[in-house]
């Protein structure tokens, strides 16, 4: 085992064993609860590496990253998250890989993704981004869409043709009145999802948590956590 593979499995353990911990405390199976490693700044060695120790979903945050890492990936059994803000001229390549686009929050954006979806005739997973730290009807900081404006985007997504309505994603808010109470926000992103499988039952995926707060994530009822620094390290800046 190289020395690289070796650190990634060390650290790739410590969250399993973190997990499984959170899960046990909150009386949830294990299997309730599925990770994905966001790679963002890792290379697509990396990614084989995680593939080899039996990671089946990963993530990445900027299309000019992931496009390449993905394509040198392609022979792997790998589902692909795409979890940044999306552009509308980025989408004919995102929807070239990523499975599942988990920052959904207009709808712009799901008619660029309807329509590259039907050309390229896939099916590609929507989570809406919601935006905790944004009034009802208003955008947030890092992109995301107010609570005020789930019922409407979710069914533009539903009704999309290419498009599958697949859940809520959230980051914890780093202003308004969620900033620092990170359980009570992951909280709050599961009611918001209990609001929207009334509609939509099948839209019941909560993309919540990452390395430093996947324990409230899992506590709320998240059942995706998207951790990237915990299992791959923090990787020094460049210059």
């Amino acid at each position: 085992m190289t020395d690289r593979k070796a650190q990634i499995a060390a650290n790739l353990a410590k969250v399993e064993e973190r997990i499984a911990a959170a899960c046990a405390a909150a009386g949830r199976a294990r299997e309730e609860v599925t990770l994905i490693v966001v790679t963002k700044t890792y290379p697509a060695s990396d990614v084989r590496i995680l593939s080899e120790l039996g990671v089946r979903h990963v993530a990445e945050n900027r299309d000019q990253d992931a496009a390449p890492k993905a394509a040198a990936s392609a022979d792997l059994p790998l589902t692909w998250h795409f979890v940044g803000q999306l552009q509308t001229n980025k989408v004919r390549s995102v929807v070239g890989y990523a499975d599942l686009v988990q920052s959904v929050d207009r709808g712009r954006l799901v008619t660029a993704l309807s329509r590259e979806a039907v050309r390229v005739e896939r099916e590609v997973g929507c989570l809406l981004q919601v935006a905790l730290d944004a009034d009802e009807s208003g955008r947030g900081a890092r992109g995301g869409v107010g609570p005020g404006g789930i019922e409407e985007l979710g069914e533009l997504v539903a009704k999309a043709p290419g498009l599958r309505l697949d859940g809520l994603m959230t980051v914890a808010p780093l202003t308004g009145p969620y900033a620092g109470r990170e359980q009570e926000a992951f909280q709050r992103l599961m009611d918001l999802s209990t609001d929207l499988r009334r509609a939509h039952p099948a839209a019941n995926m909560v993309s919540a948590g990452m390395s430093a707060d996947l324990e409230e994530a899992v506590a709320a009822g998240a059942t995706h956590v998207r951790v990237g620094t915990a299992v791959l390290g923090v990787r020094p800046r460049l210059g």
